[in-house]
């Protein structure tokens, strides 16, 4: 993507560079980064960019209107409804796969939607890794990864307003379990660096009365608005008992309301309709297996770090998922990733954009901010399909400066 970068990257490419671009990253979060990161920025076409920027927009206002309002309530554990939800989300990611058209294959790449939620992601991480690719890609300086016309000042304080609201940061975590445990916990440090907002393990917090507190440099703190990074299947899964339940009507604001962890999600995928949406469909919506089976992946609604998806599905797999969780698993249709980026061993890459909005709730529309971008060479984009390669894992999105 852009031939021209791509080839001045690639020849200008060595392990030293690799090497000395991670430390950079590390550095600055100090701490080691715990998941892979790719060789490798994507040189993103304006024109792409702009498709995948108006395509999550779209899908975005769609998601907004009344009906899928209420359709999303239904999403929503009873044992997870945390009290006082919010209009809308404030942290909006919409993940998208790089394809060929299937249309018409000679056409240029376009988008097509894997995943969606109402969730934060790596806003801080983000924020250092594209200024970190652009100092070892040559002219880096005449390239850009911001978004919505925000320059670096611009992002720190748009991200401020949404973090902190009219709130000091000391009165401010994010929440998590056992983040030092954490792969993300280098974003977890910048968040604090850039913004002041210090990392909470959720088992240590106290509550009182409708209030919670933690310790801050020793001393009892209330906190007042929480970041909430707590991802609820890692909850589940790992059985952890926390001093308060989601469903206590609690003193605090939430920046990034629980709920919407639930309500914009793949639960929302077989309601939308969009030309840049596959086809899907709940699995107790269905009288049997569709007869293109091969065409089709399995997912659960709500699986932690991918658990659960299945690429290759077989008529099996859908006729052993239990009857109480039909209404919680999917079919999508199959997209066939382009491998867009060529490396310097001769394989290429496939490539997923994870478009990442932020949405103050005094804000009439979210600004589009940053991308995410995932790299793979194998079926599928998690560490378990990219197991021993390079040029696979964490990246981001450069383009050139208009």
């Amino acid at each position: 993507m852009i031939p021209e970068l791509r080839r001045a990257f690639n020849a200008a490419f060595t392990d030293e560079v690799y090497a000395a671009y991670k430390a950079s990253l590390e550095r600055e979060a100090g701490c080691p980064v715990e998941f892979r990161l790719a060789e490798t920025p994507l040189f993103l076409p304006p024109a792409l960019r702009e498709a995948i920027v108006g395509a999550g927009l779209e899908i975005i206002a769609a998601l907004a209107s009344p009906e899928h309002q209420a359709y999303s309530l239904g999403a929503v554990p009873a044992a997870f409804d945390v009290p006082r939800c919010d209009a809308h989300p404030q942290f909006l990611q919409v993940d998208f796969a790089l394809v060929r058209d299937e249309v018409d294959p000679a056409r240029p790449i376009v988008p097509r939607l894997i995943e969606l939620q109402g969730f934060p992601s790596l806003y801080a991480f983000q924020f250092v890794q594209g200024p970190a690719f652009q100092r070892v890609t040559p002219g880096g300086d005449r390239l850009g990864f911001l978004l919505g016309g925000l320059d670096t000042e611009g992002y720190l304080a748009l991200l401020r307003r949404v973090l902190l609201g009219d709130h000091p940061a000391e009165s401010v975590v994010l929440l998590e379990l056992h983040p030092e445990r954490q792969k993300t916990l280098a974003d977890f440090r910048l968040t604090e660096r850039l913004w002041g907002v210090s990392t909470v393990d959720a088992t240590s917090v106290e509550i009182r009365g409708r209030e919670l507190w933690y310790r801050r440099d020793g001393r009892p703190t209330r906190i007042r608005r929480i970041y909430d990074r707590i991802v609820v299947d890692e909850l589940v899964a790992k059985a952890v008992e926390l001093p308060f339940r989601f469903t206590d009507d609690l003193d605090v604001e939430w920046a990034g309301h629980p709920n919407w962890y639930f309500r914009w999600s793949k639960h929302s995928l077989p309601w939308l309709r969009h030309s840049s949406v596959p086809q899907a469909a709940l699995l107790s919506s269905l009288r049997g297996p569709p007869d293109d089976l091969d065409r089709w992946v399995l997912k659960p609604l709500f699986a932690f770090a991918g658990s659960g998806v299945k690429v290759e599905v077989t008529a099996n797999d859908v006729e052993a998922v239990p009857d109480e969780q039909r209404s919680q698993t999917m079919l999508m249709r199959k997209v066939d990733y382009e491998p867009v980026i060529e490396t310097v061993d001769g394989l290429r890459s496939k490539a997923e954009v994870r478009l990442m909005l932020v949405w103050p709730l005094d804000d009439p529309a979210p600004t589009p901010v940053t991308t995410l971008v995932r790299l793979s060479q194998g079926k599928m984009m998690g560490v378990d399909f990219n197991r021993d390669r390079t040029w696979v894992g964490s990246s981001t999105s450069l383009w050139p400066l208009d």
